[in-house]
């Protein structure tokens, strides 16, 4: 099979390379002896794949080795026991080796692929989906009728945030730096749109009566502070990620004053273990699916070979939606 790996840890440009392979062997190191084979035709690109370009994300496998860490595509053999069988659409996750025309993910981290979504958006829907409700609900204590305003709204998690708030009846505020991507955050059905400036603040307030519930945050960096300064009293700010570069830092004293709180969400560390979890969350996601309200948006779309122009999208910050890898083109 045709395969990307990482052969050093050189950054995006220079730390890749296309290269032929054996097929997988039907397990995984989640589930060892057992794992579903999947006929990869779309792979989804995240940013840890370009953290571990740099050697800078917290798994690291000896080189090389095949990243990518979602993918859609079509059953080739499954497990005794699987919910899913040869021949079926599917979304999996596969954590590493999904840069590649087969991979294999756990039972537990595949998913049947509704008809409503191709390939693309199927490969964008474990990685930020998940996420978003793991997030919102299970760290945030998300509420219908709560207001919650999302930063990098136009990005994978932030789309993906805007569109599961919305389904569990929430209203949403979305946060942007350009026109552009206004666009893509009003695609992804939020309720309000508000462009980066200095008074971001002030206008986040004012459009939510105050202060908003939740802010999700997977940005990090100069706009922490005025994001707690955005809550109303039993605000909780969630702490996603830093893909603005920076890890930002909180005096507690302002935690103590407005009564709110800083909520970390590792999804990734947290559900690995807890099968059980995963199967729930993708049942509320197809849920979701079926009633409208999910809907990944596809942004930028490569082929396996120009694996590393997509991950260069993410690391200059240019990517809206999820950046696609199209494997096998339909």
């Amino acid at each position: 099979m045709r395969a990307v790996q990482i052969v050093q840890e050189s950054g995006p440009d220079t730390a890749l390379r296309l290269v032929e392979l054996d097929d997988p062997e039907p397990s995984h190191m989640l589930t060892p002896g057992a794992g579903v084979v999947v006929d990869v035709h779309a792979a989804g690109v995240s940013f840890p794949e370009v953290l571990q370009t740099r050697g800078q994300y917290q798994m690291k496998p000896p080189l090389p080795f095949v990243p990518g860490s979602e993918v859609a595509g079509v059953v080739r053999s499954a497990s005794e026991g699987a919910s899913v069988k040869p021949g079926d659409r599917v979304a999996a996750f596969c954590a590493l080796g999904g840069f590649a025309e087969t991979a294999v993910a756990p039972e537990f981290f595949t998913f049947a692929l509704s008809d409503e979504l191709d390939f693309a958006q199927g490969a964008s829907l474990i990685l930020n989906y998940h996420t978003a409700y793991f997030s919102l609900v299970l760290r945030g204590r998300l509420k219908q009728g709560e207001t919650v305003l999302v930063h990098g709204a136009a990005g994978g998690v932030g789309t993906a945030a805007l569109q599961v708030a919305k389904g569990l009846g929430a209203r949403t505020i979305a946060l942007v730096s350009s026109e552009a991507k206004q666009r893509v955050a009003e695609q992804a059905g939020a309720d309000e749109v508000v462009l980066l400036s200095d008074s971001w603040k002030d206008e986040v307030k004012q459009r939510s009566g105050g202060g908003v519930d939740i802010v999700l945050d997977p940005v990090g960096g100069d706009r922490f502070t005025d994001s707690l300064r955005s809550l109303r009293e039993n605000g909780r700010l969630i702490v996603v990620g830093f893909t603005g570069g920076s890890i930002p830092e909180v005096k507690v004293n302002r935690l103590l004053l407005g009564n709110t709180e800083v909520v970390g969400a590792g999804w990734g560390a947290y559900v690995m273990a807890r099968p059980q979890i995963n199967r729930e969350i993708g049942a509320v996601i197809e849920r979701l699916v079926d009633e409208g309200f999910v809907r990944p948006i596809v942004g930028e779309r490569f082929p396996l070979e120009r694996a590393a122009e997509a991950l260069r999208c993410i690391d200059e910050r240019r990517a809206t939606g999820k950046v696609v890898l199209d494997v096998r083109p339909d």
